[in-house]
């Protein structure tokens, strides 16, 4: 990695879906809500079809604005507790296990080089802070849901993070840490995060949809490929624990 100037503040940003984990983490929230009764049979059908789908093909900007709509609309009127509990529910039951083991030893390794360890993703921030809470991150930018009275309302608090809200969420983080942008790093798969990879002078794509793997060779950018047969350890180190522990989660 690249040797930063003493003092000087190193960050590393990491997209959250089909980079650190395989898949969508908003479709493990749409199963936690559905197991606590919050949205119908219908909708975690919906879900898991475009769930399987963006795990082969990537974001489609169609599903990622009905995602967000329908997002906001289930979330109405539930209390910031309840969704801290069920967050936390979430990624020890469906997260967890879905976390890939080259991407998580990557980030540990810029810890264990004093770097700081960000999550940037248009994962709701509830979410993506317990995520990186349980791996030992620094923090999460993630997209920001409104609330009133200690409930959500629907609303989104500023934009979506997404696409080029998140290279502007990372540039405003840049500035206030002091950090220099061309000695830190980036990390993600999809096409929509050219400009956060162009923000640093590090950038690294993994998992890359086809519009990101023509950019990467064009670019030069270095590419990382997931193996699923690392993902099924991973998958079974999560249940041996979690069965020492005295509890298995769901799969």
């Amino acid at each position: 990695m690249t040797v930063e100037q003493a003092g000087t503040p190193v960050l590393a940003f990491f997209d959250v879906d089909n980079t650190l984990i395989h898949g969508a983490s908003a479709f493990h929230l749409v199963r936690g809500l559905r197991a606590a009764g919050l949205i119908t049979t219908r909708d975690i059908l919906s879900a898991g079809w475009k769930h399987a789908r963006f795990k082969v093909r990537g974001e489609n900007d169609r599903h990622l604005a009905s995602a967000q709509t329908r997002g906001l609309e289930v979330i109405t009127g539930i209390t910031v507790a309840d969704m801290a509990k069920l967050s936390d529910d979430v990624y020890v039951r469906h997260t967890a296990a879905t976390v890939w083991p080259e991407t998580a030893a990557l980030a540990q390794e810029h810890l264990a080089k004093g770097h700081q360890v960000w999550l940037v993703t248009a994962t709701p921030t509830f979410l993506a802070e317990v995520i990186a809470r349980s791996l030992g991150l620094t923090g999460a930018l993630g997209s920001v849901f409104e609330t009133s009275d200690g409930a959500y309302t629907g609303r989104l608090e500023g934009a979506f993070l997404h696409g080029e809200h998140k290279a502007v969420a990372a540039r405003r983080l840049l500035s206030e840490t002091g950090a220099d942008p061309a000695v830190c790093w980036a990390y993600s798969d999809s096409r929509h995060d050219i400009p956060l990879l162009s923000l640093v002078g590090n950038p690294v794509v993994v998992n890359p949809d086809q519009g990101l793997a023509a950019h990467a060779r064009s670019a030069g950018w270095p590419s990382m490929r997931m193996q699923r047969s690392s993902l099924r350890e991973a998958r079974r180190r999560v249940r041996r624990d979690a069965a020492t522990a005295g509890g298995t989660p769901t799969a």
